[in-house]
């Protein structure tokens, strides 16, 4: 027997990007509980088959996976042509892929500095791109940017990282203003620090080296930055998006929504 699900969603065509692990797999989880067909897209092809798995063995939902380099404006038409040929046009679109990469700003590269952006801020510009025009016709569709607390405050040694998510929350705001007329919320989740994913373990990694501790004190620093004391979990998070995925939501738009445990 599968789990009973919520109507919003019920056979609405959600597309996850990064959706494989951490936050990604469980907004993917969330949305396929609201009764979504899911495609989940990554560059982990096995990471995105066994969350795929997982989820119709434990939801009966159905779940596309496709490959994708977020950063490849060829690679992103491709697999949202395949996104809309299996299940049609996206009602949701979760803009989830991103990197983090951290040091000095004097030391910061121009590698690092155009990676940050064309992952984090060009990725969410190319995968709203292809959904976009689609619900604008139908008057009805969600876009959610997944950012961080970094893109409404700064943070030390993560400069690249912190532009391309204030970026995200830029062109959120800017891009609510031309879809409000037709049914579309564009909104932004920024999570605070969360447990279980690679942002986290580059920050401890950045952190230990930068300050000279062990990986278990860098990880305690980052955890009080927290007011409650712990790390976001990934279905906090996925919580927010599925309630703006909802129609209870449907006039909150262009939103940057912490989900930080008070840190913003």
């Amino acid at each position: 027997m599968t789990p009973s699900v919520q109507s919003d969603l019920r056979d609405r065509h959600a597309v996850v990007t990064g959706g494989g692990r951490g936050i990604g797999a469980a907004i993917a989880a969330e949305l396929g509980r609201q009764g979504a067909r899911l495609t989940l897209m990554g560059r982990d092809i096995e990471t995105l088959e066994r969350h795929a798995a997982s989820l119709r063995s434990t939801l009966g939902c159905e779940v596309l996976t496709a490959s994708c380099d977020v950063a490849d404006a060829g690679q992103v038409v491709d697999a949202f042509s395949r996104a809309r040929e299996t299940y049609g046009d996206p009602h949701v679109l979760v803009n989830n892929a991103g990197q983090g990469e951290g040091g000095l700003f004097t030391e910061l590269t121009r590698e690092i500095w155009d990676r940050m952006l064309a992952v984090n801020l060009t990725g969410t510009f190319l995968c709203t791109q292809q959904v976009l025009p689609a619900m604008l016709a139908a008057r009805a569709g969600r876009v959610v940017n997944i950012a961080s607390t970094a893109g409404l405050k700064g943070y030390g040694r993560m400069t690249a990282y912190c532009a391309s998510k204030h970026g995200v929350i830029g062109l959120t705001r800017a891009l609510a203003q031309e879809t409000a007329k037709f049914g579309v919320t564009v909104n932004t989740v920024c999570p605070g620090y969360t447990e279980d994913t690679s942002l986290v373990n580059k920050a401890v990694e950045n952190l230990s080296g930068g300050r000279g501790v062990s990986h278990e004190e860098a990880l305690k620093m980052i955890t009080r930055l927290n007011p409650r004391g712990t790390l976001i979990r990934p279905e906090e998070v996925a919580g927010a998006v599925g309630w703006l995925c909802s129609a209870e939501a449907s006039g909150v738009n262009g939103q940057a929504i912490a989900v930080s445990g008070g840190e913003i």
